[in-house]
């Protein structure tokens, strides 16, 4: 139980990091305003052990967040700014894929191999698919009405959520990290660290092409910029954000970043590149061309943050950090200006 004086240390070293937040972001611009801008701190008290990826529901405010090392997907109620619940029973949850218009949340489970359906609305279990180990990301393809869930020592399989099935999967040469897919559905980008590639997928799930990643290595998270048909990849071995032509594969920009990044964002309306990073940082690049980018500002978060999630309807970057001594565990609301 936190004493009064704990809680006390607390609210100053939050109190601080808002200030350092401040002093950082003058400086980055010269005393302009920041893009990122710090807006309130979600308190996850009882929440043990890291975070990974989130899922939105932007028209009921509610915010999905898998508490890996916690077991357990958190729910945040954004209009009061609180926790409403936990979703207890999944296990190593990794994954989260929210679908208001199937009425649906799919919780993809590395440690028991499952894909965790459950009714939006009540949040109800109503489905579990199995023989899918080491289950991570989902992303949704919406004209067949398919989640793709990357697994095991590589594959993406495909599940039928109308029949709330596997029907399918395309292999891969390694675990798949963070995979990204075009609007039309015509190709899925995949990282594949394990493998020192980033594989390109197309339409009928054949495995088409693939950029190799021999010299920027353990590739994890990615975002697309379709209309300018851009590649981002966010690497720690280096730490650098590396920018691919998706028609050639050809690299064409690269950026030093913090270390340990594990999300990354593209924000088609003010051309910005967000990068979370582990080492305790949020880095803010602008884009001014297709192949040029500058930093515009690199936000404190804390050790260990290093996944979130941006949602350009309510122009807000989401940020997880981990329970680590002093600091509670929390979700970090940063507003995009």
């Amino acid at each position: 139980m936190m004493t009064t004086r704990s809680k006390l240390w607390v609210a100053a070293w939050n109190s601080f990091g808002a200030l350092l937040l401040a002093v950082t972001c003058a400086t980055a611009h010269g005393g302009d305003s920041s893009p990122l801008k710090l807006v309130t701190n979600i308190p996850l008290p009882g929440v043990e052990g890291r975070f990974d990826h989130f899922s939105l529901d932007a028209k009921g405010q509610r915010l999905f967040v898998a508490a890996l090392g916690n077991n357990t997907v958190e729910v945040i109620d954004l209009a009061a700014g609180k926790r409403s619940q936990s979703i207890t029973g999944v296990r190593k949850p990794q994954g989260v894929l929210c679908l208001r218009d199937l009425n649906r949340l799919c919780v993809a489970c590395g440690e028991d191999g499952t894909l965790r359906i459950f009714e939006l609305s009540t949040l109800k279990p109503l489905k579990s698919i199995g023989s899918l180990p080491d289950a991570d990301n989902i992303r949704y393809d919406r004209s067949p009405g398919l989640a793709l869930v990357g697994y095991g020592d590589g594959a993406l399989a495909l599940i039928d959520l109308k029949k709330e099935e596997k029907i399918g999967e395309s292999k891969l040469p390694g675990h798949p990290e963070s995979f990204q897919i075009t609007k039309d559905a015509a190709r899925v980008f995949v990282n594949v660290p394990d493998a020192k590639q980033i594989a390109v997928i197309d339409r009928k799930m054949r495995k088409e092409k693939s950029s190799p990643m021999e010299k920027y290595q353990a590739n994890f998270p990615m975002a697309l910029d379709e209309a300018s048909q851009r590649l981002f990849i966010g690497c720690r071995k280096p730490p650098r954000l590396v920018v691919f032509d998706t028609e050639t594969g050809t690299l064409v920009a690269d950026y030093s970043i913090a270390g340990d990044t594990d999300d990354l964002f593209f924000d088609s309306q003010q051309k910005r590149v967000y990068v979370v990073c582990g080492e305790g940082f949020v880095e803010a690049l602008e884009q001014t061309s297709p192949d040029q980018y500058r930093a515009l500002q690199k936000v404190p978060t804390a050790p260990g943050a290093r996944t979130g999630f941006f949602s350009p309807d309510l122009a807000t970057l989401f940020v997880a950090v981990p329970h680590h001594g002093n600091q509670g565990a929390e979700i970090r609301v940063l507003k995009c200006e």
